[in-house]
């Protein structure tokens, strides 16, 4: 395929590098099989253990040089990745749809994003503002400074191959810090497409060699780096189950975890809403990536008088889903991303059966032309009660449950009642209700959306969720300060040593 060829994949390949430079390693290799029609794209050779400690001894050493060029510096070295990603983004955007499974307009986002994230850098390159503070004692000034961590690790999910790395990497280096990517095993070849894409311009601008690094390999390399006190800040974006095992190898040690993990998002469909804006948002975020963003829309809280009108329009909605090939354009859904996550869509189908749920879309999986890869499933939907132990779960796949509610403060606890707080939306053009819905006794999620779906959020934003979702910040806003640590410098500029609290210490 032209778009593998144009970005260096071959059918075999070294899966960790430096920069510009690639180690050949001894760890087994990992095969990239596309979900969309089952065939063998590429092989990577996972890392082993002699591998790492050369990616942090150069990690380590190139942050020594890196953390000295000025701020925007770095920032210029970002606009050129920006640059380099837009001349890429169409093979890039057809890799990410080939071997992760999204449609093609979605694998475009997924690099428009990163370009999005590149000029934020940009930007925010000549912005690491500190504080000016009013000292207490004469002659002195008081103020703070933002300065680079040292060494982030990516530990990076497979749904977003490429953005939820540029949301980190882009950030952490006009930071001043230096980045090790482990990218998803199920998406090794997105990884190894966006290192080449680095190297080209990290080597016309001699940019030192570890300050991008790629290290391919499963649950062990990401077991080494949240133990490894060489790394103040692990970045992992992935399941609750992963995030607590790294939450804890992290904070043992006493470093930084920055945690994107599940999301159980609702929306809530008021009886003011507009239906055709609500239906409209609750379809895409139901079906788009087939149910596998942690921003997917999985459970759908309508107001009882218009419960069987919005249900109806749904059921029509879902008769026009087109499923197949993502790569081409007229299709809406994609595959899963593998057998693995067919086999858990069927369980939670029969698990809500068994709890009384009762669908009105119903499941399965596609056979037949076009789906021999075994991965296409149907989107269904389900209706629902809030307390099904399977309604509570965050099931990666295109199942969404129908929930009825009679009050808006019922409407929200029941949206609130999951231990996951990702996003949420609420669908009114009632003011008091999104008003309700954004104050403090509202929504308990890290997004809280008004007439717009659950899923795609900007990069302006600051993302991420509180409870099982583990409270991490990426992107926008400050989630910059992550990758830096503060400290605050006293100067005295007087002929004298008052302290602080009007102590006395006199000989």
């Amino acid at each position: 395929m032209e778009f593998l060829k144009a970005l260096h994949i071959k059918s075999d390949n070294a899966g960790s590098g430096t920069g510009t430079e690639w180690i050949t390693t001894s760890g087994e290799k990992i095969a990239s099989y596309s979900p969309v029609d089952g065939q063998l794209i590429g092989t990577v050779q996972s890392a082993d253990k002699v591998t790492y400690e050369k990616l942090i001894a150069k990690a380590e050493e190139a942050f020594r040089i890196w953390r000295t060029w000025p701020a925007p510096k770095r920032g210029e070295i970002v606009r050129q990745v920006g640059e380099a990603l837009r001349q890429y983004k169409e093979p890039l955007g057809k890799l990410v749809s080939y071997e992760m499974g999204k449609s093609l307009q979605e694998g475009y986002g997924e690099v428009q994003e990163m370009i999005d994230i590149c000029d934020f850098a940009v930007g925010l390159s000549r912005q690491l503002y500190g504080l000016t503070m009013h000292s207490e004692r004469p002659g002195h000034r008081m103020y703070e400074q933002w300065h680079p961590v040292g060494i982030v690790s990516v530990i990076s999910a497979f749904n977003f191959p490429v953005a939820v790395w540029s949301w980190n990497s882009m950030l952490a280096w006009v930071c001043g810090d230096v980045c090790i990517w482990k990218p998803s095993e199920k998406t090794p070849l997105c990884g190894l497409a966006c290192q080449h894409i680095i190297s080209e311009v990290f080597a016309k601008n001699n940019v030192p060699e570890g300050v991008s690094c790629l290290i391919t390999g499963g649950r062990e390399v990401g077991e080494w780096m949240s133990n490894d006190p060489r790394i103040p800040l692990v970045s992992a974006t992935g399941s609750t189950r992963m995030g607590k095992a790294v939450g804890a190898a992290v904070g043992a040690r006493l470093g930084r975890a920055l945690l994107e993990l599940g999301g159980n998002n609702a929306i809530i469909i008021s009886e003011h809403a507009d239906l055709n804006i609500a239906v409209r948002g609750a379809l895409f975020g139901a079906v788009g990536t087939a149910g596998q963003r942690c921003t997917t829309t999985r459970r759908l809280i309508i107001h009882h008088s218009i419960y069987e009108q919005v249900k109806q329009k749904l059921v029509a909605a879902y008769k026009q889903l087109s499923i197949g090939d993502p790569l081409d354009q007229n299709n809406h859904v994609g595959p899963l991303i593998d057998k693995d996550a067919v086999s858990m869509y069927l369980n939670s189908i029969e698990k809500c059966k068994a709890e009384g749920g009762h669908f009105i879309v119903e499941g399965g999986v596609l056979s037949g032309k076009g789906y021999e890869s075994g991965s296409y499933v149907k989107p269904c939907i389900a209706e629902a009660k809030p307390d099904y132990s399977i309604v509570q779960h965050e099931t990666f796949a295109p199942i969404l449950y129908l929930l009825k509610y009679d009050t808006i403060d019922e409407a929200i606890r029941i949206q609130n009642g999951v231990p996951q707080g990702l996003s949420s939306s609420i669908m009114t053009l009632n003011l008091r209700e999104a008003e309700a819905f954004l104050s403090a006794s509202g929504s308990d999620c890290g997004i809280a959306n008004v007439n717009i779906g659950t899923s795609g959020a900007e990069i302006g934003g600051a993302f991420g969720g509180e409870k099982e979702t583990g409270g991490g910040r990426e992107s926008g806003s400050d989630a910059w300060k992550a990758y830096m640590r503060r400290q605050t410098n006293t100067i005295n500029y007087s002929d004298n040593l008052p302290l602080a609290q009007g102590i006395k210490f006199d000989l």
